[in-house]
């Protein structure tokens, strides 16, 4: 698995298509993708938002990192990075923005690869 990491607007797709030799098809949008979808998809972006999705209707998303590793062990994830800046007021925002974090940190531990992309350029942060 490999992991992408970046804030808003910052060119994770196209890096990612890039580096990756993706096409826009072989990509899952977790802001509206079901589960299943997400283990089989060669790529996923907005992962950050299918975690605020999940929150939101009510599931736990401890052990996602888990499933995704077993079912989809290829895949390649893209997740903003939720936790610059300033601290949310609203206590749902918090809470996404930890599971986030959290669920980032358990992949990252355990990806193949981790790339950071700013402007629109990579970093390659962990390898092997």
């Amino acid at each position: 698995m490999i992991l992408i990491i970046g804030g808003a607007f910052q060119g994770k797709k196209e890096y990612a298509k890039k580096t990756f030799g993706l096409k826009e098809e072989e990509f899952a949008d977790g802001a509206c993708c079901g589960e299943e979808e997400l283990y089989q998809a060669k790529a996923v972006f907005h992962l950050h938002e299918f975690v605020r999705r999940n929150l939101k209707e009510g599931r736990d998303i401890g052990g996602m990192a888990e499933r995704i590793l077993q079912k989809n062990p290829s895949v390649i994830l893209l997740c903003n990075e939720l936790g610059s800046g300033v601290v949310p007021v609203e206590a749902f925002d918090r809470e996404w923005r930890e599971a986030t974090g959290r669920l980032c940190c358990r992949l990252a531990a355990e990806a193949e690869e981790v790339h950071r992309v700013v402007c629109g350029i990579g970093m390659v942060i962990k390898h092997g």
